[in-house]
């Protein structure tokens, strides 16, 4: 029921997404805009990445209900595998068949039938699924387009991959990219570590059958890549359809959608951390995280540290626990007035807190994307994947942040920090980077927001959608 009225459903899509923080949330995200737009939606990942999450709060909603596969180790997923390559080949195997049999078992159980599939673009064997079984398929992108187009133009071999480290000197030049240093791109694209050569194929595997697609929906907003996503669409049906941040930060038009909903993290330090920042000046506070999956060295991790330590500034800084070994000594009893460290946060919380004016991030895309549309300056220490090249555009393209300088080894100093983190709080530029990340701000609001370009996108697709399924399919 929805204002005491029976909600009538105009499709139904099932969200497959890839079993990992990262690609949940946008997933999350894009079906409460599909439910917005009168869609039933079904989210899907696997039985162990369900069954082990701490926090869930999506299921008061009725209108996004979850169901699972099996990824072939459903007691103890990618442990249990042993190896990426072991846990991807199960994956694609066994969650193939067991993704047919939730659609059978969908069309059978009285639910309304599932018209589409909507696949985390690193599972394009989803795509097989849903043709075999007469539904539509559209490829969900979690990453910019940017770096999409970069995947593309080496799966297509327009790049000689992977790159020495004497190639691209003088820059590497694709169609409607800024020129791009080795260093800009991927991390998995450049040099000869055997142990990224699976990475870069998965990379590349979400084009192995995309022309089959009769969509590609990506996680960002027309205006922000505009020339990229026209180059784009001239290959593809591709639909801008971001920025996949909770509503309630941005347009305000789902009600009471603050968070994502779902974590594989306890928050147990929410508390602690809000309590900290209301105490804290305006624009006062460097907040420092690495994500889920990044991690510094010993070395680095000091160099971090003493740089936080030296440049005078209060700091809240996520430090996992498999990470706290590698603090300096009595580093949190020397920087107790300064600084606090806590194993999490709740970022978005902390991102919108009007105490934090800086952002030391490793520039993944749902930490770039919730910077720029909650108005924080970054600084950029990326680490690996896609990381570099969003590094790239957040320096020298949208000029909301600066980028910290390594060496041959890939390393900074705490000088460099320190003196990164003084720019963006302290200097004249950092108040032309203020200004810059709060018009680009303003423009994703608006491009998600009633009437704009990502709305029209997912109006689009509903519509094309609600037109497609008239037409009967397979399973109906």
């Amino acid at each position: 029921m929805e204002n005491g009225t029976t909600r009538e459903y105009v499709g139904h899509c099932l969200v497959l997404a890839l079993p990992a923080q990262g690609h949940i949330s946008p997933a999350l995200q894009f079906s409460k805009r599909l439910v917005q737009k009168r869609v039933r939606v079904t989210l899907v990942s696997t039985i162990y990445f369900f069954n082990n999450l701490p926090q869930n709060d999506i299921t008061s909603d009725s209108n996004i209900t979850l169901e699972t596969i099996s990824c072939g180790f459903d007691e103890g997923g990618y442990e249990e595998a042993g190896s990426l390559e072991a846990y991807w080949d199960s994956l694609r195997h066994v969650g193939s068949r067991t993704l047919s049999e939730l659609v059978r078992r969908l069309a059978s159980s009285g639910a309304p039938p599932v018209d589409c599939i909507v696949y985390d673009s690193h599972l394009p064997w989803a795509l097989d699924v849903a043709k075999g079984l007469g539904l539509m398929g559209a490829s969900f992108m979690t990453q910019p387009c940017a770096v999409d187009s970069v995947y593309f133009h080496a799966y297509n071999k327009w790049m000689k991959l992977p790159l020495e480290e004497d190639e691209g000197k003088d820059g590497i030049s694709l169609p409607a990219l800024p020129l791009l240093a080795p260093s800009d791109l991927p991390s998995f694209l450049c040099g000869y570590d055997e142990s990224d050569s699976f990475k870069r194929e998965l990379g590349f595997n979400q084009f192995s059958n995309i022309d089959k697609a009769d969509w590609v929906l990506v996680n960002s907003f027309y205006e922000l890549e505009h020339e990229v996503v026209e180059w784009m669409k001239k290959i593809w049906p591709l639909k801008t359809i971001g920025p996949t941040v909770p509503s309630m930060l941005m347009d305000k038009r789902i009600k009471d959608d603050t968070n994502y909903g779902i974590s594989l993290f306890n928050n147990n330090d929410e508390e602690a951390c809000i309590k900290w920042l209301n105490h804290k000046p305006k624009g006062s506070v460097v907040y420092v995280s690495f994500g889920s999956l990044a991690t510094l060295s010993e070395n680095q991790m000091e160099e971090m540290a003493l740089g936080l330590k030296e440049s005078e500034c209060y700091f809240l800084w996520i430090v996992r626990e498999s990470e706290e070994s590698k603090l300096p000594k009595d580093f949190t009893k020397m920087t107790s007035e300064k600084g606090i460290i806590v194993k999490w946060c709740p970022q978005l919380q902390v991102l919108s807190h009007e105490a934090v004016g800086c952002f030391v991030t490793h520039c993944g895309w749902n930490s770039t994307l919730e910077a720029l549309c909650l108005g924080v300056p970054m600084v950029g220490v990326p680490q690996w994947g896609d990381q570099n090249t969003n590094a790239k555009f957040i320096k020298d393209v949208w000029k909301i942040g600066i980028r910290v300088q390594v060496d041959e080894k890939g390393c900074f100093t705490r000088q460099e920090m320190k003196e990164c983190v003084k720019e963006i709080m302290k200097s004249e530029r950092g108040k032309e980077i203020k200004k810059n990340v709060m018009y680009w701000r303003n423009v994703a609001i608006n491009a998600i927001g009633e009437g704009g370009s990502s709305d029209q996108n997912i109006d689009q697709f509903v519509s094309d959608l609600v037109h497609s399924s008239q037409k009967g399919h397979g399973l109906i």
